[in-house]
């Protein structure tokens, strides 16, 4: 337990740089599962910071309909997505209770079946209590997991508001006491964790899958976790600055089917 708690203990006010639009997704509850190719180092609040790069249309498009897609399974349609995608910009926090390999998250019966679809990713980290910042205010990113500055916490801890997520889900944890015990190999055991054969998928579906596939690997590949660290870029194109990330998180990256790296950045977000 006490090398556990060591996992997040370099963690004040964790923060992680996203592009969008999985950033703003992310902070209005409609993305539940952030995906990555290492596993979550923290549990509890994590501050989400949309990267400069401004989304392209069709990404927008091709992410909105993925979710209008995936929240069908749970017979739910009435989605707000974002009227804007604001970069270069703190946009809020959610609350990370766990995280899952994808095989553990797709089998695990214990949550909707539209949770399931949206682990894509070797790593899944599990989002709770979304809220946003009523005003997004600029700020510089950077690679991996950071601290954010305490003035910027500081301020931004004031103007947070609470989202009203189109399905609130809680992940149960296996041992209460324990806010780690929801890792990658826990749920192996479980009842609500067992292998399924592949579901009839309808083709809007499996067309949505392929097109929010396509998105999330637009970005360079050439920042990978197990590549040598680059500096962060932001707003006006130029260098800000290098992090080390943790020793934890400095994983060879998983490939998946085709070449593709599920996470080919530390601010490049997939499904």
């Amino acid at each position: 337990m006490a090398s556990r708690r060591m996992e997040s203990s370099n963690y004040r006010n964790p923060c992680i740089t996203m592009h969008q639009p999985w950033a703003s997704l992310l902070v209005y509850g409609i993305k539940r599962i952030e995906g990555r190719s290492w596993p979550s180092p923290i549990r509890g609040r994590l501050w989400i910071h949309a990267a400069g790069k401004i989304p392209e249309p069709e990404t927008i498009k091709a992410m909105e309909e993925f979710y209008r897609e995936i929240y069908k399974l749970n017979g739910v349609t009435d989605i707000n997505f974002p009227d804007h995608y604001p970069v270069s910009r703190l946009l809020g926090c959610v609350d990370v209770v766990g995280c899952l390999t994808c095989e553990e998250l797709v089998n695990w019966e214990a949550i909707p079946a539209s949770v399931r679809v949206e682990g894509q990713t070797a790593f899944c980290w599990l989002c709770e209590q979304p809220q946003r910042l009523i005003v997004p205010f600029e700020m510089r990113g950077f690679q991996g997991v950071y601290n954010l500055e305490k003035k910027i916490y500081e301020a931004a801890v004031r103007g947070l508001s609470s989202v009203k997520a189109p399905q609130p889900v809680t992940f149960p944890l296996p041992d209460p006491r324990d806010r780690f015990s929801l890792k990658p190999g826990s749920l192996a055991s479980l009842p609500s964790c067992k292998s399924v054969s592949a579901e009839e998928k309808p083709p809007s579906l499996v067309a949505a899958i392929a097109g929010a596939r396509a998105a999330a690997t637009q970005f360079s590949k050439n920042n990978s976790p197990g590549a040598p660290k680059k500096a962060s870029i932001e707003g006006n194109g130029k260098p800000i600055s290098t992090r080390t990330r943790d020793k934890s998180k400095e994983l060879v990256p998983v490939q998946r089917p085709g070449g593709d790296t599920p996470d080919s950045s530390s601010v490049k977000n997939d499904l």
